[in-house]
């Protein structure tokens, strides 16, 4: 469950347009779920749905590291329709 809800909260912020800062929130969400994944995952003994989520995780860290240092989405979520004053 809370995987899907971290894939929806790398999703929906970008899709819509609103709270775009909650993406790498989101992002470093889903690297701290998917570290005890690979964890559990190992401790049961099958090594390639640990390797998976080891590659999600990643996928994951790599996403909120660009959204927090590369390419940051701040600002206003819909362009001003203000004009600057002449």
């Amino acid at each position: 469950m809370c995987e899907v809800l971290g894939a929806l909260g790398l999703i929906l912020p970008g899709l819509f347009r609103i709270r775009r800062g909650l993406t790498p929130l989101a992002a470093a969400g889903l690297v701290i779920i998917m570290i005890g994944a690979t964890v559990i995952t190992l401790i049961g003994g099958d090594l390639m749905a640990a390797v998976i989520s080891l590659i999600v995780g990643l996928l994951a860290a790599f996403v909120a590291y660009g959204r927090w240092r590369l390419v940051p989405l701040h600002g206003a979520s819909r362009p001003s329709r203000l004009r600057p004053a002449s």
